[in-house]
């Protein structure tokens, strides 16, 4: 299993969608936790790595700095 690297900035695509429909999300903060905040309706969400890893199914768009 490849080890993916996270930045700020980055919006995921997750394998579930969040109530108001939207399933992406844009990485706010990396560490032990991920902030994240829904494209969709702007809630924000605090989730453990582990969680965060299994939930994500692609990366839709990184910055260009960090490619």
């Amino acid at each position: 299993m490849a080890f993916v690297r996270y930045y700020v900035g980055d919006v995921v695509k997750m394998k579930k969608s969040h109530p108001c429909g939207s399933d992406e999300w844009e990485v706010k903060r990396i560490g032990t936790d991920f902030l994240i905040v829904c494209n969709g309706c702007g809630h924000q969400l605090l989730m453990p790595r582990p969680k965060f890893e299994k939930a994500v199914k692609k990366i839709i768009s990184r910055l260009p700095e960090n490619e």
